[in-house]
């Protein structure tokens, strides 16, 4: 083990590398309860969900550690999930089964962009200055997640800014849109943000785990994160935050569950069939599938730079080998194929985009330096099939403390943005606040393009923008076209 993963080269060691995995898991474990809720809404089996989603984490998490190395998780993505089914089944109208189609044609293209080293040549386009920007970023998004995930910010809004109900503009909301229930509520500038009045013993519960975990992290305790989050969901236990009645494991229906699984499984290729006999449908494919992909990439490509960088994982050496290298001699070009691969696996099995999670951040923090600590992470993935009500208890309160503390850590990237700088500290401002505000890292990496390219276009250094960022801006651009067409 020592010389596979390379431990003491890396400076962790076993112990260190599995605190880190479980500490990964926990963090973004919530995604096996999200996920079957939110793709469930376009019709598809809940059991079969959670199912796929935790086979595709498995086997793209643990092709992530042996194959690249690297203590990076992957599970379908947030936002992704959200798109597939307000946006392309809600309001395109396209079967689930087309959807999932979709999803399979984009994890080839991100297969074929990553083997061409389309990919990594992105990654050598962006300036340092951005990619630290990227990286601070990426902490404010994690934070402002943490905060969110506990309810200690809270909104409210009034009727008439309500925007669209699941997908369905609100003048034209009908019973239909409503079958399912309000799943999703856009709504415009007219929401408030607010700090919570902490009469909510969850909130109360996150408010205690977040101090308990500043200690433990002040303190240097060894495995701080992860001892803040099992102590945190014992303490909601008398809090009655932590639901023990679903530790019921007689009867967690995993029989069902694989039964309904052969509805989903490779029911990609049975709405490939009917994706593209209608070809006055065909732009409306290509734009969903280039879509699709543009978040995907970009979502992964920011968190491999924002963690990467400050942590040494993609240390000078491999960053340069990057450049130089053929074929996937680097971590950085194994990692990249690992998580492309990732989106068509999930898709056969019947879920959305898988892609690299930026909860990765949380087992680095603890230490987490190789592959084991994906390796480990994959395994609990595995186990929580057996173990989902012991999975199930642990409350967001529990694990919302750690991505804020993941957050504070990380925001120390923006030392290294030269703030007296307008030229750099304005593509920085907006990577950072609109990855936080607009709940999207690519959106972020969008705004940090598209505001560059304007400064150095302003100041006559247009030559200095790399043919690429210069593409990926225009793409970028063209994508909020689309969304807005769509």
């Amino acid at each position: 083990m020592e010389k596979f993963f390379k431990l003491k080269e890396n400076g962790t060691k076993l112990s260190t590398e599995i605190v880190a995995g479980l500490t990964t898991f926990f963090a973004m474990s919530y995604i096996l309860f999200v996920n079957p809720s939110i793709l469930g809404a376009a019709g598809m089996p809940t059991k079969a969900v959670f199912l796929a989603t935790i086979i595709a984490a498995a086997i793209s998490t643990l092709i992530m550690g042996l194959f690249a190395n690297v203590p990076y998780a992957l599970a379908p993505g947030m936002g992704l999930n959200a798109f597939f089914t307000y946006t392309v089944v809600f309001s395109l109208g396209f079967s689930w089964q087309e959807a999932l189609a979709m999803v399979f044609i984009c994890g080839l293209f991100n297969i074929f962009i990553t083997i061409t080293k389309f990919r990594k040549n992105i990654i050598k386009a962006i300036p340092v200055s951005l990619q630290h920007a990227i990286g601070g970023g990426i902490g404010v998004f994690i934070a402002y997640l943490g905060f969110k995930s506990a309810n200690i910010i809270q909104f409210s809004l009034s009727s008439e800014n309500i925007i669209a109900v699941n997908g369905v503009a609100s003048a034209k909301a009908s019973a239909k849109t409503f079958a399912h229930g309000i799943m999703s509520l856009d709504a415009n500038g007219g929401v408030i943000p607010a700090i919570s009045n902490f009469t909510n013993p969850s909130v109360l519960l996150a408010i205690f785990g977040l101090l308990l975990t500043a200690i433990l992290v002040i303190k240097n305790v060894r495995g701080a994160i992860l001892l803040g989050i099992v102590a945190t969901t014992l303490v909601g236990i008398p809090m009655g935050v932590v639901d023990l009645s679903q530790l019921n494991f007689a009867d967690n229906h995993i029989g069902t569950a694989f039964n309904e699984l052969g509805v989903t499984f490779l029911a990609a290729f049975d709405g490939m069939s009917s994706l593209f006999s209608d070809s006055s449908r065909l732009p409306l494919v290509f734009m969903t599938i280039f879509a699709f992909s543009l978040s995907d990439t970009f979502d992964t490509i920011g968190t491999f730079i924002g963690t990467g960088r400050r942590t040494g994982i993609f240390s000078a050496e491999d960053e340069a080998a990057l450049e130089k290298s053929s074929g996937f001699s680097s971590k950085m070009d194994r990692a990249l194929f690992a998580d492309a691969i990732g989106t068509s696996i999930g898709a056969l099995f019947g879920t959305s985009n898988t892609t690299t999670y930026v909860e990765s951040a949380a087992g680095i923090a603890e230490g987490g330096r190789t592959g084991l600590t994906a390796v480990s992470t994959a395994v609990c993935f595995l186990l929580s099939i057996l173990i989902l009500p012991l999975v199930g208890i642990v409350p967001a309160a529990a694990t919302a403390p750690a991505l804020i503390i993941v957050g504070v850590m990380m925001v120390s990237s923006f030392l290294d943005v030269n703030w007296s700088d307008f030229e750099e500290a304005l593509p920085a401002f907006f990577a950072a606040f609109f990855m936080a505000l607009c709940y999207s890292i690519s959106y972020g990496i969008a705004a940090a393009f598209i505001f560059y390219c304007l400064v150095k276009v302003t100041k006559g250094k247009a030559k200095e923008i790399h043919p690429i960022l210069w593409g990926a801006t225009f793409l970028f651009i063209i994508n909020f076209i689309i969304l807005a067409i769509l």
